[in-house]
């Protein structure tokens, strides 16, 4: 579903953010992307979201190579990857429900089909009773489930998630880390940069360490060669 390479990424002030990077993210399945602060996550969600383009090499997702992909077809292509983010973004003035139905206003769904995918997407993050109120009248942990009902209210083939349990304190954020594998399971690729390692090591998936623009680890690879 998603293939990196020989990536590298040089922004024009000259810093390398990724160097020769390799990568495979099968469909189904769910990665966690980990390194210290500057060592190419958030560059490389970029890259997926085609914010930025590769310097060197091949950035493919769904065998699209997106450097190869027209203008005119980004704004759809973006449209198969959701995205949470740490602070949720949420619009204040906007209920619940419009806050998730944004996407789809902007993809041009029918209004009855709107609120059809609207209300799946918030009963799938147990918030379908919330859809009146505000983002102010939520807990954060509420609130980061309208971001991530969001995410998902178009069906993505991709969920890309950058810090989404920065703000939250571990139980919430062993709820929210659950519904992204509710997601992983139905066959979303999910691919989760995050810095909380004791969080990622309680749950077993794919950890994909990097420093300094490449892979330093890859727990994938260690389980390879441990079955070879």
């Amino acid at each position: 579903m998603i293939e990196l390479t020989g990536v590298s990424k040089r922004f024009t002030n000259g810093r390398e953010a990724l160097q020769n990077l390799n990568l495979t993210l099968p469909r189904g399945t769910l990665t966690f992307l980990t390194g210290h602060s500057g060592a190419g996550k958030s560059t490389l969600l970029k890259l997926l979201l085609r914010m930025e383009l590769a310097t060197r090499g091949q950035v493919s997702v769904g065998g699209v190579n997106l450097a190869r992909m027209p203008r005119r077809a980004v704004a759809r292509y973006r449209q198969r990857i959701g995205v949470v983010f740490q602070d949720h973004l949420l619009l204040p003035q906007r209920s619940v429900f419009d806050n998730v139905a944004m996407p789809l206003v902007i993809a041009g769904y029918r209004e009855a089909d709107r609120a059809r995918r609207v209300r799946a997407a918030l009963s799938r993050v147990g918030l379908l009773d919330k859809e009146r109120q505000f983002p102010t009248q939520l807990s954060a942990g509420e609130q980061q489930r309208v971001g991530i009902a969001r995410a998902v209210v178009n069906r993505p083939a991709v969920l890309l998630a950058d810090e989404p349990t920065g703000n939250l304190d571990p139980t919430l954020s062993r709820e929210i880390m659950g519904l992204f594998h509710l997601f992983q399971q139905v066959g979303v690729t999910v691919l989760i940069a995050t810095h909380d390692l004791e969080l990622v090591e309680g749950f077993g998936d794919r950890v994909v360490e990097l420093a300094d623009g490449r892979v330093l680890a890859d727990s994938e690879e260690v389980d390879d060669g441990a079955h070879a």
